[in-house]
């Protein structure tokens, strides 16, 4: 397992996730204690020392499985990291108290303010509630040893957020190969970076999507390399990205942990025809699950229903490939698809020649599912 240096400490590149740990058959809030446990201790023997949770996860137990798995090792010899989420609860005390104690432990290593985004922002700035006065209180009392933030925010909001305070220890972003352009992470990177703040990395095979893909996208990178695993592929475009600290994966198996961890032995950023390659098989993916729309907003002016088309496209896109649009910033406020006339004056303006009213049909028929 490789690590990087974070203020004198040895954090291993790829840290293990909270959220997907295998859960009973008869309740997906409930962890299975056994299989978990193999998780975790494989995880370990591999040399992953960062571990991630929040309370909002299966309704607290990710918690609360991850304090009784790892108090049977040395509290030194690993990184614990949770969250705090306003709209799971609004009492931060209350919730850190009950966190540190379902966690077993007198401290964290990581503390984030959980999901910034368009919905939230405003929570958390909010001079009342001091959210971020209270954490840095325990910060100074060594309750928390660092403070960050995990986001699913738009670039703008990003920057209001970080306009507001920037001295954040890391963050924790959205990223992969396909939401580097699709949800704007290459733009979030670069503000984290800007900043001065590690980036952290959640969802880097966007919740599996990438460790499938489709026939014909798998066939451009076995092309490549035939014997690798398509989600060496995303992780290896995140190696090539040299401000990302840890990569966090949620790993359900024993086999997915040692699979993962073989490829963070090493260093292997990917080359120029990789880099090719992945460029062609995620345009190939997006052309078959999703809008090949690059926002240039060309149609926008000749819409008479004056639709955001190509934020209805990114809604559209997410919502084939993830089944979930809640990570588009500013969805919800926009007219729906339904409002399109159909009248195609949009699509004389479309460089992609995309059949702009048969996307908003699908869209609509989507959203009444």
């Amino acid at each position: 397992m490789r690590y990087k240096q974070f203020k004198g400490h040895d954090v291993s590149t790829l840290g293990l996730g909270g959220l997907r740990f295998p859960t009973a058959p008869s309740d997906p809030n409930t962890i299975d204690r056994i299989e978990g446990q193999k998780v975790v201790d494989t995880a370990i023997s591999c040399g992953i020392n960062c571990f991630d949770t929040a309370h909002s996860y299966q309704n607290e137990d990710s918690e609360r499985f991850l304090g009784e798995a790892l108090s049977k090792y040395p509290r030194d010899s690993y990184y614990l990291s949770t969250k705090f989420y306003v709209e799971y609860s609004d009492d931060i005390e209350a919730t850190f108290e009950a966190q540190l104690k379902r966690c077993q432990t007198d401290y964290f290593d990581f503390y984030m303010l959980h999901c910034l985004d368009e919905n939230t922002i405003t929570a958390y700035m909010d001079k009342k509630h001091d959210y971020l006065g209270y954490l840095l209180r325990q910060k100074e009392k060594g309750r928390i040893r660092n403070i960050g933030f995990s986001s699913h925010a738009a670039p703008e909001t990003l920057k209001r957020f970080l306009d507001w305070h920037d001295q954040f220890d890391m963050a924790l972003i959205q990223l992969n190969y396909l939401d580097w352009i699709m949800l704007e992470a290459r733009r979030q990177y670069e503000i984290l970076v800007e900043h001065g703040i590690p980036v952290w990395v959640m969802e880097p095979m966007k919740g599996g999507s990438l460790s499938t893909l489709n026939k014909e996208a798998a066939a451009v990178l076995k092309a490549v390399a035939p014997k690798r695993s398509l989600s060496s592929w995303g992780f290896q475009f995140l190696q090539g990205l040299s401000e990302v600290q840890v990569v966090l994966s949620g790993m359900s198996t024993v086999s997915q942990v040692m699979e993962n961890a073989a490829i963070f032995d090493a260093c292997n950023p990917l080359n120029n025809q990789e880099r090719a390659a992945l460029s062609r098989a995620a345009a190939i993916f997006m052309e078959t699950m999703g809008v090949p729309c690059t926002s240039c907003r060309y149609c926008c002016s000749a819409c008479p229903a004056d639709l955001d088309i190509p934020l209805l496209i990114k809604g559209y896109n997410e919502q084939k490939i993830s089944g979930s649009t809640w990570k588009i910033a500013n969805l919800s406020e926009a007219k729906s698809p339904t409002t399109c006339l159909s009248c195609g004056s949009c699509v004389k303006r479309c460089p992609q020649k995309i059949d702009i009213p048969q996307v908003m049909k699908r869209f609509s028929m989507e959203m009444e599912v």
